[in-house]
């Protein structure tokens, strides 16, 4: 059965059908195979989907697009730019530290790519960037939207794993800072190389002038992930505040945001997150087929005999997660490997919690990896151009934020440690 799962699975892929439909089709077949009731199918998808945590997902997504609308990643970047923008190559670090903050409330890369995209494309090609390098910087620093918490693949290991997502998220800080530093150095030092970037300065806002622009959206990040770490609210629950609070500050306080402009704010999100949540359905009940079929035991024992320490195991994970990344989507793939993997790690000793970074680094670097990366299709749309045009200037970036991996995956200690003083006992 599960030779039959896998083979329609690859099979599905290599004639580009959809990883829901592919993921869907491999089940029923699998199913049908094992001569098992089809309604396994209805309980395990619904099963899937049925979780309290995953309601975070459309709630995250409309909050993103909220914010995008009213005026909130405008002002984010306005402000990101009167700290950085005065350097030559102001402009792309300013790309990475503005997806950096907005990152800290939407929880989706592909949000992140368009509502920040569709103001720095603009800006870095009028400023004598070329456009392939402006689209490769916007779709590698959105991905921060899936490091930085709050992180929807955080959420989604947290339920696969069953490991505490407030924990994932506060472990999420070190691993998004040092990514997004190395980025805005890389950038710093290229542009110096290339001479680009002299003029980023002009036209910039005074600090304390963007700051009080600036000032309800950056008290957007600090009131969720206050709240959540505070002990106010669940990361759940943070979900709806961000909606309610992102709502209100681009109705009422930057009137941005119309009645009109409601429904398709509204229908884009649904749209979003049936997409995501029929991804985990079909993901789900694809785990709950090999699961049975005794695939993720006999993995872990092939694991331990073959990579017999854990700097090995670690290795040889990141490589198969970078690989199967660049084919799968962040969600399904998520889905589908913690609960085999995971276990795995806590039997080389290695925290669960960290393996969950490890994880939604490694799947991350697929969304700006060929050939489905879902940041590069975003950053191609805004910027209007062919994806075969940014591979040259994104390979550079892919290998900062994978010498970033190789760094958070041997120094459990830069994930861990902020985990560990917040949740001391």
């Amino acid at each position: 059965m599960t030779t039959v799962m896998i083979s329609t699975m690859v099979l599905c892929f290599a004639l580009t059908i959809s990883v829901a439909v592919s993921i869907g089709l491999a089940s029923i077949l699998g199913i049908q195979v094992a001569n098992a009731n089809m309604l396994i199918s209805v309980k395990e998808m619904f099963a899937s989907i049925n979780k309290f945590p995953l309601a975070a997902i459309p709630f995250f997504i409309l909050a993103g697009n909220l914010m995008e609308t009213g005026g909130i990643s405008r002002r984010l970047v306005e402000f990101a730019k009167s700290i950085v923008g005065g350097v030559q190559g102001g402009l792309p670090m300013t790309c990475v530290l503005t997806c950096m903050i907005f990152a800290a409330v939407s929880g989706s890369s592909v949000a992140t790519t368009f509502a920040i995209g569709a103001i720095l494309i603009p800006a870095l090609i009028k400023h004598g960037y070329p456009t392939s390098y402006a689209a490769a910087l916007q779709a590698t620093s959105a991905e921060l939207g899936v490091i930085i918490p709050p992180s929807i693949p955080m959420i989604l290991y947290g339920v696969a794993a069953e490991v505490s997502i407030g924990e994932l998220f506060i472990a999420g800080f070190g691993p998004g800072i040092l990514i997004s530093g190395a980025l805005m150095l890389f950038v710093w030092a290229y542009c110096k190389y290339k001479g680009w970037g002299k003029h980023d300065g002009d036209g910039r806002m005074p600090f304390g002038r963007a700051l009080l622009q600036a000032g309800w959206a950056l008290l957007m990040p600090v009131i969720i992930l206050g709240g959540i770490y505070g002990g106010v609210f669940t990361p759940t629950e943070a979900s709806a505040v961000a909606v309610f609070y992102a709502l209100v500050v681009g109705m009422l306080i930057y009137r941005e945001i119309r009645v009109a402009d409601l429904f398709a704010i509204l229908r884009k999100s649904a749209i979003s997150s049936a997409v995501i949540m029929f991804i985990i359905a079909n993901a789900g009940l694809f785990a709950f087929l090999i699961t049975r079929a005794g695939v993720p035991d006999a993995i872990g024992r092939w694991l331990q005999e073959v990579l017999q320490s854990p700097a090995l195991f670690l290795l040889g994970v990141n490589a198969a997660l970078f690989v199967i990344g660049m084919f799968i989507e962040t969600s399904a793939a998520i889905i589908v490997l913690a609960p085999i993997l995971a276990p795995v790690a806590q039997h080389f000793g290695v925290d669960p919690v960290h393996f969950g970074l490890i994880m939604v680094v490694n799947l991350a670097l697929g969304m700006i990896t060929p050939p489905f990366g879902v940041n590069l299709f975003a950053a191609c749309t805004v910027a209007r151009i062919s994806l075969d045009r940014i591979v040259a200037h994104l390979l550079p970036f892919v290998g900062v934020v994978l010498l970033c991996l190789l760094v958070i995956t041997y120094v459990p200690s830069l994930s861990l440690a902020l985990r560990d003083l917040v949740y001391a006992k």
